[in-house]
């Protein structure tokens, strides 16, 4: 089973892992980092196919996909 970590420091809440993950594995959470914005988090980690799409189009890096 594939795992996703996030970064929740590095997200700006641009969604564009949301938008791009096929399973619809991450959402928008409702805590924020000290930035001030919301991080996305995995809200269905069980779904995870480990394609790694959400990690590719992160523009902050802020996600990594482990297999």
């Amino acid at each position: 089973m594939a795992e996703v970590k996030i970064r929740a420091e590095s997200c700006k809440s641009c969604k564009y892992c949301v938008h791009f993950c096929p399973k619809g594995v991450l959402e928008v959470g409702t805590q924020v980092n000290s930035k001030g914005y919301p991080y996305v988090v995995a809200a269905h980690p069980e779904k995870c196919i480990g394609c790694a799409m959400c990690a590719n189009m992160c523009p902050d890096a802020a996600i990594e996909v482990y297999r």
